[in-house]
């Protein structure tokens, strides 16, 4: 029997696209989709994610919120929010996104415009293998402190330290937990055990690593 890769997700790739015309088609399909979109000096792609990717995604972000929680650290979810800078001829929109170190900086703001604000501290970045768009370098290139990279089952933190991304093993956001190896394991666990039950074991993992 062959085995094959889940698919996640459904991607299409428009290579010679202006700026212009990603701000255009940006503003064409508006803020209420499910498409994800990302543009590096005129290749763009569409992704549409499909309920293995969201599902995913979903639980990372619920992980996060009861981190914060736990850790008495303040956040602002910020979701798909696209980040984009014309000088830079780049444009991305993360699965999920979040304002930690910079939350009080954002906290009342309602538009994102990286010409004068800071970057998301942290974006998650779920099914990432299958990208035809490498959007590491555009991280980078927009000075995004944390990228989290999840290709079912494997984890990865980056760090940007001195221009480059760093890998590591534990989250410097996140008292140095080690995530890497704790959120697949998590994920993992809900599928036997269900969503609820995960997160409340999550909590007491969260509360022994921080109480020893």
């Amino acid at each position: 029997m062959v085995m094959t890769a889940p698919t996640y997700s459904q991607r299409a790739i428009l290579p010679n696209i202006s700026w212009h015309t990603f701000e255009t088609i940006l503003a064409e399909m508006g803020d209420h989709r499910a498409t994800r979109l990302a543009y590096d000096h005129g290749t763009l792609e569409i992704m549409t994610p499909l309920m293995p990717h969201e599902h995913n995604k979903r639980l990372i972000e619920k992980l996060i919120d009861s981190l914060a929680e736990e850790l008495n650290l303040n956040l602002k979810s910020t979701g798909s929010v696209t980040c984009k800078r014309q000088d830079l001829q780049r444009g991305v929109e993360p699965d999920s996104s979040f304002y930690i170190q910079n939350e009080p900086v954002m906290r009342s703001k309602q538009n994102l415009d990286l010409s004068q604000d800071p970057p998301p501290d942290l974006v998650i970045e779920v099914d990432y293998t299958s990208a035809s768009v490498d959007r590491l370098p555009i991280y980078l290139a927009l000075g995004v402190p944390e990228v989290w990279r999840y290709d079912e089952p494997v984890m990865q933190i980056y760090q940007l330290r001195e221009g480059v991304y760093i890998p590591c093993d534990v989250s410097p956001t996140f008292a140095h937990l080690p995530l890497t190896t704790e959120i697949p394991r998590f994920l993992q666990e809900s599928l036997k055990i269900g969503e609820i039950p995960m997160i409340r074991s999550w909590r007491d993992w969260i509360k022994q690593q921080i109480g020893n």
